[in-house]
């Protein structure tokens, strides 16, 4: 599932909630909140208070496997001499601030951090700072910067290796000849419907095999798909391909992609909290395009590692360069494609189109060092100058 992005300046609000309790004689069991099931959380039937629940509690809904944040000290925020207050804007010809964009769009959290400080944190419909918020296509990038890092350590040796050399499964199938470079760009030239609306359509029947839960069936229905075209000629849109990605960094890595991100990143970020991800059964392959669930400001520090190129305490954990290459797009790496076109200028950074896409990134989150991230309902914007 993916989100699309808006262009948003944000500031403060507060929500008071008085409540009086009575003299019990003894303690009552905390009520679990209403969740919705998966099918209905895909299909948004969800009244607004249980998709907040259903989001903040996705483990309850999806199997999922804990990313341990480690024992280390956590990466304190600190507050910025110079907050935010309110921002005013004009969308279709109408006047709003700040406050008007929280409640209109639903906004349970919003993080602003600048020079590291943060700016603005706000937490609305009963979400808080220890709300964990499960992201969707926002994972991509995790699993993106994951393949980074394996690659820096060698458990990847090119992106030009084939696939099927870390994710056997797929030998004999529609991924024969496509490399980690495709697939990272979506670009394997596998025939693919991504219309959430026909239930006919691959991705419709690729979420109907993910609500069974089997393991090992994403794999062999992604195998015996048709092809489109020859690899690195079309670019398509395919949350399938996001689920290669996964396959591959747990078998080149020989982990699960929950743990290998709790290596890399998350025990050294200095995490508040540990994160979730989602699997494609109880104990299953992690689902690469999808489903890591974290705090806000843990997305927060995720997103300050981005800043900073990929480094923590000194040492390189991605190739250098990485970010910047992941931000270009696949048109311009492919300049003979079915879409082809210039590179998207840095004074666009909000600008979208069906083909701004790069190594498992939106063009929008990659461009000026990542500067905005956003995932069903939690807003993080990181940046250096104003």
């Amino acid at each position: 599932m993916r989100m699309r992005r808006s262009s948003v300046l944000c500031a403060v609000g507060a929500l008071c909630l008085t409540v009086s309790f009575l003299a019990l004689p003894m303690a009552l069991p905390a009520q679990q909140p209403e969740v919705a099931g998966a099918r209905q959380m895909f299909d948004g039937a969800m009244r607004p208070d249980v998709e907040v629940a259903t989001f903040s509690h996705i483990d309850r809904v999806i199997p999922s496997q804990i990313v341990e944040r480690g024992k280390g000290p956590v990466q304190v925020l600190p507050r910025s001499d110079a907050p935010l207050t309110n921002v005013h804007f004009v969308s279709n010809g109408k006047k709003y601030d700040l406050f008007d964009y929280l409640s209109l769009n639903r906004v349970a959290g919003l993080l602003i951090l600048k020079n590291g400080k943060v700016a603005l944190e706000d937490y609305e419909l009963g979400a808080g700072p220890e709300t964990r918020w499960s992201s969707f296509s926002m994972a991509k990038s995790c699993s993106s910067t994951l393949v980074a890092a394996a690659l820096k350590d060698g458990s990847i040796h090119s992106l030009d290796d084939p696939v099927t050399m870390y994710v056997p499964a797929l030998k004999g199938g529609a991924y024969d000849g496509v490399t980690v470079r495709n697939v990272i760009q979506m670009a394997s030239g596998v025939q693919w419907d991504e219309t959430y609306t026909d239930p006919k359509s691959d991705r419709r029947r690729l979420l109907d095999i993910q609500l069974e839960q089997k393991p090992g069936s994403i794999l062999a229905f992604m195998s015996n798909l048709k092809r489109a075209g020859a690899p690195g000629t079309i670019w398509n849109y395919n949350t399938g391909e996001t689920f290669v990605v996964g396959a591959l960094i747990e078998g080149a890595t020989h982990q699960k992609l929950a743990d290998y991100l709790s290596q890399k990143l998350w025990s050294r970020l200095g995490m508040e909290h540990d994160a979730t991800w989602w699997l494609e059964s109880p104990g299953g392959m992690g689902l690469g395009g999808s489903g890591v669930g974290a705090t806000l400001r843990d997305y927060g520090r995720l997103g300050q590692f981005v800043l900073n190129d990929g480094v923590i305490d000194g040492e390189r954990v991605v190739p250098e360069g990485w970010f910047r290459e992941a931000g270009i797009e696949y048109l311009r790496t492919y300049p003979d494609s079915l879409f082809a076109s210039e590179a998207i200028p840095d004074d666009a950074l909000f600008q979208e189109s069906e083909d701004d896409w790069g190594f498992e990134n939106w063009m929008a989150q990659l461009a000026w060092m990542k500067s905005l991230a956003h995932e069903g309902g939690l807003w993080v914007t990181i940046g250096r100058k104003s």
